[in-house]
């Protein structure tokens, strides 16, 4: 099964909330955050236009947060230069997808931000 609506309302306040927080309207059109909901992932993705062809823009994910239906659990992934999502180790589980979303935002070792 799906997201509900009610975890979808909850998912656009935290995760389409920390998107908006990220993407000020003055900087936009050169940087932007965004996420899409794939079965139980959010990927959380940036928007940046190409460096030789401005008005073709580029998706690159950023993190990865799955919802074990099961456990009631959210987990956090990020990717590594292979492609591959691995578990973010210093914080890989919580049952609050705000606290996912603070843990992002903090970026204590540098796995989503550089």
């Amino acid at each position: 099964m799906a997201f509900s609506e009610i975890e979808l309302k909850r998912i656009e306040k935290e995760v389409g909330g920390f998107c908006e927080k990220r993407s000020p309207i003055e900087i936009r059109d050169k940087l932007s955050f965004a996420y899409r909901i794939k079965a139980h992932d959010i990927i959380i993705y940036t928007l940046r236009p190409r460096w030789d062809n401005p008005k073709e823009w580029i998706e690159s994910d950023m993190a990865k947060i799955r919802y074990v239906r099961t456990s009631n659990i959210w987990q956090l992934l990020w990717q590594r230069a292979n492609g591959k999502w691995v578990s973010y180790e210093p914080f890989p589980l919580s049952k609050n997808l705000k606290s996912i979303i603070e843990e992002i935002e903090a970026d204590q070792y540098g796995c989503f931000f550089g």
